[in-house]
């Protein structure tokens, strides 16, 4: 029997999320069983009592406010506990159409893909100004090099989960889950894939995109970071051969002028220049040749938690 759960993070949601329940599938083809949750992130309205009013069968709740990031993880990891096999994630405010749900999921059911991501028709979203439609199609074209994946709309959260790639993902930044599991994911082999999806009328503001620059500031943040966890050697290698090749390149320029001059200039200052630079070039290597080295460890980790993810889980079924 194949188990589907929708997943919702919710932060003060009471507003818009009886219309995006009343809207979310029960049947679906592929699928044995379709059930709702939803992660109440700290609400101070009466986001869980709409929640249980529209048929909610699970609520996780947080007593204060953790943020989407942590939301969704705990999503995920009540979702397996309840048994999912495909986890379904959508936002509160109805931006995402509930009736594409069949087609997210008909790649994972035909085994094509371990996530699924819907990509938006971005160029036809009216409340999206030309800046913010210009941002997110280069910041999916930097997701898409990081991670060496297709994804189109890599900020979309309406996206499906296998429940053996629910079990692998991890997600450490605070701010926001989307850029991060896909670069973790196709960093880790996964098979992910974009289908077209439709959205729904703009109802209120996004609560994660409260400026542009900001935006792009942590996205760019997040970028590196989950760069320097997956590729630290080459990510340092890159960095590194910045500083090193300017005072290798500077070093060289002493040098011919030393010997055009016949040494009757010292020129110091740029030969101290040179020498920082390539030892600063230098120490950025070795900081990637240690960093990779941790990187051993971190995955033997991810091994282990993978593997108690799975014992408990194979626990709980065989108690129910």
């Amino acid at each position: 029997m194949t188990k589907l759960i929708i997943q919702i993070p919710c932060y003060n949601e009471e507003a818009t999320l009886g219309m995006t329940l009343a809207e979310l599938p029960r049947q679906i083809p592929g699928i044995d069983q379709v059930e709702w949750l939803i992660v109440n992130d700290g609400s101070s309205d009466r986001t869980v009592e709409v929640a249980l009013a529209n048929g909610v069968d699970h609520v996780v709740s947080f007593a204060r406010n953790q943020g989407l990031a942590h939301a969704f993880m705990a999503g995920l990891e009540a979702c397996l506990k309840a048994g999912a096999d495909i986890i379904v994630n959508t936002d509160a405010d109805n931006q995402y159409c509930a009736a594409d749900i069949p087609r997210l999921v008909e790649p994972i059911l035909q085994g094509e893909a371990d996530i699924v991501v819907g990509a938006r028709p971005i160029r036809q979203i009216k409340h999206f100004s030309p800046i913010k439609k210009l941002l997110q199609g280069f910041g999916s074209w930097v997701v898409r090099l990081a991670s060496k994946t297709n994804v189109v709309d890599a900020p979309s959260g309406f996206r499906a989960i296998s429940r053996e790639a629910a079990l692998r993902l991890n997600v450490f930044n605070e701010y926001t889950y989307t850029l991060e599991t896909i670069i973790q994911a196709g960093r880790q082999g996964m098979a992910i894939k974009s289908v077209p999806i439709r959205t729904n009328g703009y109802l209120r503001p996004s609560r994660l995109v409260k400026s542009i620059p900001s935006y792009v500031k942590r996205s760019l943040l997040t970028i590196l970071r989950i760069s320097m966890t997956y590729k630290p050697l080459r990510f340092f290698a890159v960095l590194g051969s910045i500083p090193f090749s300017m005072g290798f390149l500077l070093g060289v320029r002493w040098l011919v002028l030393f010997f055009l001059e016949n040494g009757t200039r010292s020129r110091a200052p740029s030969l101290i220049l040179a020498a920082i630079l390539i030892l600063i070039g230098f120490q950025l290597w070795m900081f990637g040749l240690v960093a990779d080295l941790m990187a051993v460890n971190r995955k033997v980790l991810e091994d282990i938690q993978l593997r108690l993810r799975r014992a408990e889980l194979n626990s709980n079924q065989k108690e129910r």
